[in-house]
């Protein structure tokens, strides 16, 4: 008598047959080639900035969701071109007239499956993060559910499309799925912002929208809301995998309805609520009295001298600032015109608020201020700039579609530009423009230049009293700031 096999090992046989046999090696590999190529080949807003894919490992994984939008659709059509796999061989009646149950050879499928699209799905994020690591990258938990997420959908996907194609077992279903899943998610993708279509029902997609700000992550209600949908689905599809009769097709369907009715209501309804500030990325880490986010605690080295030095000139000036602290603006860019809200005001057009940077501290923001590779000249310069306050228009945002409200506000953008490269020159004794701001400059030093010239003829004690003016007005963002410094105040 032959000795008994251990149990697990046909199952374990069965399965490695699958991967080897099965169109879920080939699926797997092809998920890996296209998401790697698009998001290493093809330019994109996935390259460039603080929320580049390969900068930090939220934005990693948040990034390789928004590549859903050819993943899941792939995902579904190797599926569907699985589920027609017997029906294409002619094996169908001899499978089911076989001892095996019918589910467990669907569980073997769906598992290959599952194996082959996780480990596409966990290398090009593996990937992604090395090169993070390799970046400085910032680097905690808070990219798990994105991830976890995203396996998620891959796998109801390839299920969903076995389950159709098991269903309706035609050389069709596979280019049909195909078409329309790419259509549907291409179209929710694209109403992301819009009120076409209402936002529960757009986060019904797999696809997440671009990374806004590396301080941004996803909420817990869209994270605990896809992944119940997406369970729902996965379910369905399954069901339909083994249902042979129709009364068991329809209640195969019952999984995605319940999942989409729990779902749905759980959803924020507002678009705007689905991104929170990542506590643990905005968290402050200090040396001294200057302090930066964690997500960007290498920069610290660099500005540390810079900030003491800067807060060593400011302290000329009566309730000089004690502090240099990174401000969190997680919607830069956003207001009315480009305008951007007063500090303590909630961000136009989104209930996430960036995070207030105290008057009696210098903020930072080292994206807007361009401070990449700056020398400590420049960092110092930088922190000057409008007496140690931070711009209250963008200077990189302007409105193409109203000439004359551009013009008027480039005008406003120029004169605080001159002002704030003015303050900062009164306390280095040299005019020299800040980092950034390529537009305005040139316009900018022609009024810097005589506003300069008018200041250094004033009495010291004059000269103070302007610049005082002026950071007070700066930090209220409320008058000219070129008119402040000409005549100590609004006329």
């Amino acid at each position: 008598m032959s000795p008994k096999a251990p149990a697990g090992t046909g199952t374990g046989r069965i399965l490695r047959i699958e991967l080897r046999r099965s169109a879920a090696p080939l699926a797997g590999v092809l998920l890996l080639i296209v998401t790697l190529a698009l998001l290493q080949l093809v330019n994109g807003p996935w390259w460039t900035g603080a929320e580049s894919w390969t900068r930090q490992w939220t934005s990693t994984a948040w990034w390789e969701r928004f590549t859903m939008v050819l993943m899941w659709p792939l995902a579904v059509t190797a599926g569907a071109v699985q589920g027609i796999r017997d029906r294409r061989s002619g094996t169908s009646e001899l499978l089911a007239a076989t001892p095996r149950p019918g589910w467990h050879r669907a569980t073997t499928t769906a598992g290959a499956f599952a194996l082959s699209l996780t480990a596409a799905y966990v290398l090009v994020f593996l990937y992604g993060g090395a090169r993070a690591l390799a970046n400085d990258g910032y680097v905690h938990l808070g990219w798990l559910p994105v991830l976890a997420v995203g396996v998620l959908a891959l796998v109801a996907g390839a299920l969903l499309g076995m389950g159709v194609a098991r269903t309706v077992p035609s050389a069709l279903t596979p280019p049909v799925l195909a078409l329309g899943s790419l259509t549907a998610v291409l179209v929710v993708h694209e109403t992301v912002t819009g009120d076409l279509v209402p936002n529960r029902i757009v986060l019904l997609s797999p696809a997440l929208s671009q990374v806004y700000s590396a301080f941004l992550t996803v909420t817990w209600r869209v994270h605990a809301g896809q992944a119940l949908w997406l369970l729902g689905l996965a379910a369905t599809g399954f069901l339909l995998l083994v249902a042979r009769k129709p009364r068991a097709r329809l209640l195969a369907l019952l999984p995605v309805v319940a999942g989409a009715a729990v779902a749905v209501p759980l959803l924020p309804a507002d678009n705007a609520r689905n991104y929170a500030l990542d506590k643990a990325a905005t968290a402050l880490v200090c040396e001294g009295r200057v302090c930066v986010t964690k997500l960007h605690e290498p920069r610290l080295a660099a500005l540390k001298g810079p900030g003491e030095e800067a807060l060593r000139l400011l302290g000329r000036l009566p309730d000089p600032p004690s502090a240099v602290r990174e401000s969190v603006d997680p919607w830069p860019g956003e207001g009315n015109g480009g305008t951007k809200a007063p500090r303590s005001a909630p961000v136009v057009a989104t209930p996430v608020v960036a995070t207030p940077v105290p008057a009696d501290a210098v903020p930072v923001d080292f994206a807007a201020q361009a401070l990449d590779g700056a020398t400590k000249d420049e960092y110092t310069r930088a922190l000057l700039a409008g007496a140690g306050t931070a711009p209250c228009l963008d200077a990189d945002t302007s409105d193409p579609t109203e000439e004359q409200r551009q013009a008027s506000y480039k005008t406003e953008v120029v004169r605080e530009l001159a002002a704030r490269t003015v303050a900062a020159a009164w306390f280095t004794g040299d005019l020299k423009p800040p980092r950034g701001a390529a537009w305005p400059r040139a316009d900018a030093e022609a009024l810097a230049g005589p506003a300069w010239d008018a200041l250094r003829a004033l009495q010291p004690g004059a000269q103070r009293e302007r610049i005082t003016a002026l950071r007070t007005a700066a930090l209220s963002c409320d008058g000219d700031l070129l008119d402040v410094l000409k005549n100590g105040g609004p006329r």
